[in-house]
């Protein structure tokens, strides 16, 4: 925080007139200042005097003098102030809102004693302390006034928390008491501080107080001290009297005598630091603090009566010259319009450091980042928001094109943030960026019912839409569609949802009802209008309006001859704007139409009916008058449901309206009150619903039940009458039941009627009206049910009989068993497959039925293929055959197998072999077998077990049921079979399984020899595994493993084995490492005996240490040759060092005997101490050098001083001096060698002079710092000298200002000769410089005017010559007239001045060439300056390009300049022109001294680009030539305009079909043309472009190179392709595994030449040109050759000119062309 003075708002008094108080307003208008003169100034936020006015005593009679105001406060709203007053008062004052407004005092509250502070932190509630010792509340509301808590110490101090829901008050006696308005920390006494806490600041993190002992403490939230700055030592500071905090809570500033003292909060650290305190001479003590509540003000009362503003801020910014940045804390920064002076306060409520704010979206809205926070921001409506929102990398992309919420994406996440609202509104996930997919509608229209209406439609995948209500966190629907979708947009009140897929449909989707319609087949535009449900969409040629979207079918359509291009709805008019190729025109839609939609949003029916009577009944309007006439029904607005009925023609619904209007109204007219609630007039809406139940319980409830019966009535409703009439008794209910029987039979309703007679017991007579309307089972099942009617014969036989006759054969064996026909029963139940039936009857009457009924049952259900149920049925009917087949077709092999084994008749033989098959096939192979077996099909069985290679069952088959000899015969046939079908595999598994292991391996090596070392190994393991371990030798050995027989062994503990396999078959080495492992099992002296036995002792001690098996090692050492012991110490240190235990290895060192090793060792670790410890205690020799590393070590991390300190000590100066030498450090070197090794001085000055002639700039510095020393020292000559020895030709500046010293010490201290031959030195080099003026003063000084006048000539001075001349050097009076003759550049200066440009030229060109362009070089500039950049191109082809230094920006501008203008017809000209100039301008720069400088290799760049685009204008017809200079061209995007080249290289790309890198390249450029929209490039993605040579930091352009029509049309083809999943949307790879057009290869660094031709990297079949560096692709050669053979382009031809002088000659293979 830094403090500014500002200005004087108040001038201070010779005396002491003490500002008591002062108080800034919330909304930050208003300063309040109070001094004792009781008078309350205001100020506006300028500082500005604007009003003031005079306070009151507590009563008139005390008089004016009597009080003293105390202190005072804003309320939260900035209208009224609190004043304080020391004679027990407290007034409340009205000030206004504006300035001049009458003042007023609208509270007072009188207190016992005297006000001492008071604050004012919430609405109606003012808190103030008492000297009584109290701090009190006062309800400005009620007027009264409440004691929140009291002490036994007067009050001297109050302060609030930055949020104002807390406050602190300070006693007398050192007390802080601690409160809380609501549920909060605890609250109580905090702290005691050791005197009166008059200065008193609760910051955002703890609290400082300060007073008359001059310290300053730092509490935290409990008490507890942070921190103490103490300031009692200091005698310039006085008591602190006052304290204020920021409103952020970050900074403090504390006031006393001359000072202000100046807190900062650091979070990462969690304490305050101090600033560098504010003095301010003659100020006096400050009295009161009051900063500005938006941070950016503090003002400074005194005890003089003076008032100071100050400007507080961290630091200020200016943001692409359009807004200021004030950050005056850490957390709050005050953003303002530099064009509108608007301001807008921007502060992190949780107190974060705000850390970069931008302004986007058309510099309207705000973004900013904290550490855990999103700051955004609306500047037009300055509602701000902040959100919880973790470090996500910076990588999000904001979205403003909706006014009310900010649409986020980050990592495939869509963040809504609504502006004024501090929580995220919601988060969905989707991939989809495009806001044209995402639509979000926020309270944009108020509906009926509806508070809260806010709703979200985005995209889950390419084909799925998702709406969400973001009110209440659900989702509201999913829609599936069957295309791309391209575009979606909710209407205003979110109820409809527009959208259109890639086809170019368009289709509306109703929410609440899920309904999707088709609007268009092909739109090519739509839009919701703004403030309606109209839509405005475009099909081909023409216009399409939905004034009701209600009623999709209804649209009016107007022929259109352009596109439509935008909508706008404005001053009572809805036009429609369509381009038509050269203009444009509107179409203006009806607004009635229009209005209508509005109307009936706000339920105004009167005013929809009256706008829609002014109406021709046309589609649409009638679609008005349907949706008019549900909502005023709804409504109950009946006489307007009435007319609309009546305009839609629906006579009928007229007609009952108008009665039912005509009831209301006379109920209206009899009783005074609204007739549309009558019990009529809604029993007949409910009736118009077809809500009967409904208008019958509006009659019965007023007990009106002849309406309700005659309702019925009237609609034929009889039952529900008769109901009606039952329930209520009526007396008709006969009569009624009377007239609903004829009813019935006058509309032959015979079934009705029969069930009326059946209800009242006339069963004859229903039976008759049932057969008569053809429902004899009606009829049977009354008759089966009624006994009685049976009896009748006559009435059975016809019942029968229609049964019959209706194939009702069941009902009828019913009837015919229940009169007892029996016989008659059966023949029915049979006919009509009632088999159960049927054979339960038979079972009771006629039992030798019941088998041929079983086998009847069981055909009719195989018929039926209800193969399960047939089983059981045929087995009843003792019919096994047709059993065993059922069963067998219904896959009951189960059932089947036991119906089998019960058979004994010879015939069911065939049925084994077909189920022993079935079980063979699901693998139960023991029953396959055992019905194979029984059915005498061995051959089968054991076929099926050599199938499953089940040998073993197979072979005890065979000798269960087989001779010997057809047992061999079976094996000879197996051989026989396998060597036929080449199978020796299953030869092979059957040794193995009879384990013939012999037999096996032979089989192997014949048949696969590749395999035996494998079958060998199988078998050793196998065999290991059985502890057979020499048959497993055997198969190791034949493998080849022997390695893996000694492990055999040692797993074993045979050793004796192991070793005997290892020394046959491994080796000596292996054998001494097997005998090494043996000695080891043994260990002790065992192992010392195995070893010295096999001469391998001191091998086993090597072995072992080498190993890192150092016990092992010193236990064979010790027991068998001690003098190996160091040597194992050694190599144990050794391992001990490398796994960085220094401690046990310096040990180790130690008792090898090596101390040296282990200094070396802390040497290397930079473990200085070890090293010397080490050193002094086993190795004093080494001493000095560990001093030395340590030195070395101090030197290299730039610590000089302990260096020189470390190397004295080790007598080491001459090393010293050698380091300071080596750092460059001449002067600590000089100062050590003259106080140590003085003989030696003299030699390293020479040496120091060497130095520094060789080293250049490096040297000069140290010639300077030289020079300055002996300057210092008075040694003036050698400072001269050191001076003159400074040359340094890129730094002439500070050559200049070298010389210029030895010339003016030279002047004032050395002799006058010498003086003279220093400036005669000096002179001429300044005149090389171009400081002729400089250069003559000093001839001048020293009376060498002939040389000042040679000088003055040399630069072309001709006044000042003549001048000196004439008044200085009396013989050179005769040169006056020469100067005067001296005309041509008197005359080349008035043609400049005249604008005669090429006369200018035309005569610089008689003289030299120097003076010919300095005048080109002034033409050139007014020609760029004049926007012909094209003439001073020109200009420069004519006269040749000098490599004059001071052109090359002139250059630079005509290169750029040329850049932007667009190509024409001469672009190849200009484009030829500008690379023929830089190509002689580079020759020209290689041959002067700027070769190989920067500018020089900018020029070389600036080159190839003039060549790249030249050779694009003549590649015409030459598509993927022409393409791949376009995308070699994005390599150079620092010079070129990058949104330019982008997009010329993404449409050559699609021009040639490359769609994956035209995607890529045009996606960028849509990237590129929004960051040009906002000003900055900062969020610009580059992860296409990582591993590639393509520039990522570019200049912004100016503005758009394209028109918005192409941008758009861009945005739609790329929004195409991203939807395309064909498309591949990486960049093509070549060989190197790098992008085919980078030159660097990524994986290697490798760079590739650019091929002259087409700029790709030259990879394979090159061409190399004479020239270095210039190679081609030998494909792109040949084709741009044949190109320009078969075309004859002189382009072309110029092309190959250029290339032949830029490489040195054309290759062999090229043609000559005239």
């Amino acid at each position: 925080m830094q403090l500014k003075h500002l200005k004087t708002l108040l001038t201070p008094q010779e005396g002491a007139v003490k500002v008591t108080c002062m108080a800034w307003a919330p909304n930050s208008s208003r300063l309040a200042v109070c001094s004792v003169d009781r008078v309350v100034l205001l100020y506006d936020e300028h500082g500005e005097r604007r009003d003031k006015f005079s306070t009151k005593p507590i009563d008139a009679k005390y008089g004016k003098q009597s009080y003293v105001v105390k202190d005072m406060a804003f309320s939260p709203d900035s209208t009224k102030i609190a004043i304080g007053q020391s004679d027990n008062i407290i007034f409340v004052y009205r000030i206004g809102e504006e300035w001049g407004d009458k003042k007023a005092i609208c509270n007072k509250f009188v207190q016992t004693s005297s006000v001492t502070c008071l604050l004012w932190p919430a609405e109606h509630a003012i808190v103030f302390g008492l000297v009584e010792g109290k701090v009190r509340l006062a309800n400005t509301q009620t007027n009264k006034s409440s004691t929140i808590y009291g002490t036994e110490s007067a009050v001297v101090s109050l302060a609030s928390n930055v949020s104002g829901q807390g406050i602190l008050s300070g006693h007398a006696d050192g007390t802080v008491v601690r409160y809380f308005f609501g549920s909060g920390e605890s609250q109580g006494k905090l702290f005691v501080h050791p005197v009166p806490p008059y200065a008193l600041a609760w910051g955002a993190n703890s609290i400082m107080v300060g007073g008359c002992d001059r310290k300053i403490v730092a509490y935290g939230k409990e008490g507890n001290v942070l921190q103490t700055f103490d300031y009692s030592r200091d005698r310039t500071e006085k008591e602190l009297t006052t304290a204020a905090t920021s409103p952020s809570g970050q900074s403090v500033v504390f006031g006393s005598y001359n000072r202000l003292r100046v807190f900062n909060w650091a979070p990462r650290r969690g304490l305050w630091d101090e600033a560098k305190p504010k003095e301010i001479p003659n100020l006096y003590t400050i009295t009161a603090l009051a900063w500005k509540k938006d941070g950016s003000r503090l003002c400074v009362g005194t005890l003089c009566g003076g008032v100071e503003q100050f400007d507080c801020c961290l630091r200020r910014s200016i943001y692409k010259n359009k807004f200021e940045m004030t950050y005056v804390g850490p957390s709050q920064v005050i953003v303002r319009n530099l064009s509108s002076g608007t301001r807008v306060v921007l502060k992190s409520q949780y107190g974060y450091e705000i850390e970069e704010v931008k302004i986007m979206g058309s510099d309207r809205y705000l973004v900013a980042h904290t550490s855990d926070t999103l700051l955004l921001g609306d500047l037009l409506t300055n509602k701000l928001s902040e959100v919880a929102w973790p470090g996500s990398g910076g990588n999000e992309k904001f979205f403003f094109e909706n006014e009310t919420v900010c649409m986020i994406f980050n990592a495939g996440e869509l963040s809504l943030v609504e502006y004024e609202n501090n929580q995220i509104l919601g988060s969905v996930r989707t991939e989809f960026m495009n806001p044209h997919l995402i639509s979000v509608r926020l309270n944009e229209r108020k509906q009926k019912g509806v508070e809260d209406n806010k709703k979200l439609a985005y995209l889950i995948d390419l084909k799925t839409i998702a709406i969400v209500d973001l009110s209440g966190g659900y989702n509201l629907g999913t829609l599936n569609h069957d295309s791309r979708i391209d575009w979606l947009e909710l209407n205003e009140t979110g109820r409809k949802l527009l959208y259109r897929d890639k086809k170019l449909q368009l289709h509306l989707y109703d929410i609440e009802s899920a309904i999707k319609t088709t609007l268009l087949s092909f739109c090519s535009y739509v839009q919701w209008v703004p403030g309606s449900d109209v839509v405005v969409a475009q099909n081909r040629a023409n216009l399409c309006v939905w004034y009701n979207i209600d009623s999709p079918e209804s649209t009016t359509m107007f022929p259109l001859r352009g596109d439509v291009v935008d909508l706008v709805r404005a001053d009572g008019k809805t036009d429609v704007t369509v381009s038509e190729g050269i203009g444009t025109s509107s179409y203006t839609l009806d607004e009635g139409l229009i209005e209508f939609g509005t109307a009936v949003d706000d339920g105004d029916y009167d005013r929809a009916t009256a706008f829609l009577e002014t109406l021709d009944l046309l589609p649409e309007t009638e679609a008005m008058w349907k949706t008019l006439s549900k909502l005023s029904l709804e409504a109950g607005q009946l006489h307007i449901a009435e007319r609309c009925f009546a305009a839609l023609g629906d006579v009928s619904t007229v007609r009952f309206l108008h009665q039912t209007n005509t009831i209301a109204d006379q109920v209206s007219q009899d009783t005074g009150g609204d007739g549309s609630g009558h019990y009529q007039v809604q029993a007949r809406l409910a009736l118009l619903d077809k809500n009967f139940k409904l208008a019958e319980m509006y009659y019965l409830e007023q007990n009106a039940t002849d309406e309700a019966i005659e309702m019925y009535q009237q609609l034929h409703m009889w039952e529900e009458c008769i109901a009606v009439a039952e329930a209520k008794a009526h007396p008709e209910l006969d009569a009624l039941r009377l007239n609903y029987y004829r009813w019935l039979t006058e509309t032959s309703q015979d079934e009705m009627a029969g069930e009326m007679k059946e209800r009242e017991g006339d069963y004859q007579g229903a039976i008759s009206l049932y057969l008569k309307a053809g429902l004899p089972a009606k009829a049977a099942r009354l008759a089966i049910s009624q006994p009685d009617i049976t009896s009748s014969s006559d009435v059975v036989n016809r019942i029968t009989a229609a049964l019959i006759k209706g194939e009702f054969f069941e009902r009828a064996g019913d009837l015919y068993d229940m009169i007892g026909n029996k016989q008659r029963a059966l023949e029915c139940y049979r006919k009509g497959n009632t088999f159960r039936k049927a054979v339960e009857l038979s079972r009771v009457s006629f039992p030798s039925e019941v088998v041929r009924l079983e086998e009847a049952w069981g055909d009719h259900l195989v018929q039926q293929k209800q193969m399960d149920a047939a089983i059981n049925h045929f087995i009843e009917a003792g019919s096994s055959m047709k059993a065993m087949e059922a069963a067998i077709a219904a896959r009951q092999w189960k059932k089947a197998v036991h119906l089998l084994e019960l058979q004994e008749d010879q015939s069911f033989g065939k049925y084994y072999l077909k189920i022993a098959q079935h079980y063979a096939s699901v693998q139960d192979y023991q029953v396959a077998e055992r019905l194979f077996v029984k059915g005498g099909h061995i051959k089968d069985a054991i076929d099926m077990y050599t199938l499953c290679g089940r040998w073993e069952e197979a072979h005890k088959l065979a000798e269960e049921c087989m001779s010997a000899d057809q047992v061999s015969a079976l094996y000879l046939m197996f051989s026989t079979l396998f060597a036929a079908v080449k199978q020796p595999d299953l030869s092979i598994t059957m040794y193995k399984k009879k384990r013939l292991f012999e037999d096996m391996i032979r089989l192997v090596a014949r048949h696969h020899p590749d395999l035996l070392k494998e079958t060998h190994l199988h078998l050793a393991k196998e065999l290991e595994g059985e502890a057979r371990m020499v048959e497993a030798e055997h198969h190791y050995l034949e493998a080849e493993e022997w390695k893996a027989a000694v492990h055999m062994y040692r797993a074993g503990d045979m050793w004796e084995e192991a070793y005997r396999v290892a020394k046959g078959h491994g080796g000596p080495g292996a054998q001494k490492q097997v005998a090494y492992l043996w000695a080891r099992s043994l260990g002790g002296e065992a192992a010392v005996k195995l070893l010295n036995k096999f001469s391998l002792t001191d091998y086993a001690i090597d072995f072992a240490s080498d190993n890192c098996s150092f016990d092992f090692a010193f236990e064979l050492a010790r027991l068998a040759n001690k003098q190996k012991v160091p040597e194992i110490h050694l190599k144990h240190a050794m391992y001990l060092e490398d796994e960085g235990k220094f401690q046990e290895a310096e040990s180790e060192f130690i008792k090898a005997g090596k101390p040296k090793e282990a200094v070396l060792m802390y040497e290397h670790n930079q473990d200085w101490a070890g090293a010397q410890r080490v050193a002094e205690c086993h190795d004093p020799d080494s001493v000095g050098e560990v001093l030395v590393g340590q030195a070395k070590s101090c030197f290299d991390q730039k610590d000089f001083q302990k260096a020189e300190a470390f190397l004295l000590r080790a007598q080491r100066p001459q090393l010293a001096v050698q380091y300071y030498k080596d750092a460059g450090m001449w002067s600590d070197a000089m100062r050590l060698c003259k106080e140590y090794l003085p003989s030696k001085l003299a030699l390293l000055q020479e040496e120091y002079d060497s130095e520094a002639a060789k080293q250049g700039p490096r040297g000069t510095e140290g010639l300077v710092e030289q020079a300055q020393k002996w300057e210092q020292s008075g040694e003036f000559t050698r400072a001269v000298e050191c001076y003159l020895r400074v040359k340094e030709s890129s730094n002439a500046a500070l050559t200049e200002k070298c010389w210029m010293k030895a010339a003016e010490l030279s002047i004032k201290f050395l002799s006058r000769e010498r003086a003279a031959e220093v400036v005669r030195d000096v002179g001429p080099c300044l005149a090389k410089l171009r400081k002729y003026s400089t250069a003559a003063e000093l001839y001048l000084n020293v009376e060498l005017v002939k040389e000042a006048i040679d000088v003055f000539m040399e630069g072309e001075e001709w006044n000042k010559a003549k001048r000196v001349a004439k008044e200085l050097e009396p013989r050179c009076a005769g040169m006056e007239a020469t100067l005067v003759g001296v005309d041509v550049m008197a005359a080349l200066d008035m043609y400049v001045e005249r604008g005669q440009w090429e006369k200018c030229v035309e005569t610089a060109s008689k003289q030299n060439f120097k003076i010919l362009h300095k005048y080109v070089a002034l033409y050139a500039t007014h020609l760029i300056r004049e926007g012909d950049a094209q003439s001073a191109l020109s200009l420069y082809v004519t006269h040749g390009a000098p490599p004059n230094p001071q052109n090359f920006n002139i250059y630079k501008r005509l290169f750029l300049d040329l850049l932007n203008l667009s190509g024409g017809p001469e672009g190849y000209r200009m484009w030829a022109d500008l690379r023929n100039l830089l190509l002689l301008l580079c020759e020209n720069i290689s041959k002067s001294s700027e070769a190989n400088s920067p500018s020089h290799e900018e020029f070389e760049t600036m080159l190839l680009i003039a060549h790249y685009c030249a050779t694009r204008c003549a590649a015409k017809g030459m598509d993927h030539i022409s393409t791949k200079l376009s995308i070699s061209l994005l390599r150079h995007t620092e010079l070129l305009a990058a949104d330019k080249a982008f997009y010329e290289a993404g449409l050559a790309c699609r021009a040639v079909g490359w769609e994956n890198m035209a995607f890529i390249f045009l996606n960028h450029f849509l990237d590129l043309a929004d960051g040009i929209d906002e000003g900055t490039l900062d969020t610009l993605d580059h992860s296409d472009f990582q591993e590639t040579d393509i520039p990522f930091e570019v200049p912004v352009p100016s503005k758009l190179h394209v028109s918005e029509a192409q941008r758009e049309e861009i945005r739609d083809w790329v929004l195409a392709v991203s939807m395309d999943q064909r498309v591949e949307q990486v960049l093509p790879r070549d060989e190197r595994d790098t992008y085919e057009a980078s030159l660097l290869a990524t994986s290697t660094g490798i760079r590739s030449l650019p091929c002259v031709i087409t700029g790709y990297p030259v990879l394979r079949n090159k061409m190399d040109f004479k020239a270095p560096g210039k190679a081609s692709n030998k494909d792109d050669w040949n084709k741009f050759l044949m190109a320009t053979k078969t075309t004859h382009s002189p382009e072309c031809q110029d092309v190959l000119t250029f290339i032949s002088q830029w490489c040195g000659g054309l290759p062999a293979s090229s043609f000559s062309f005239h």
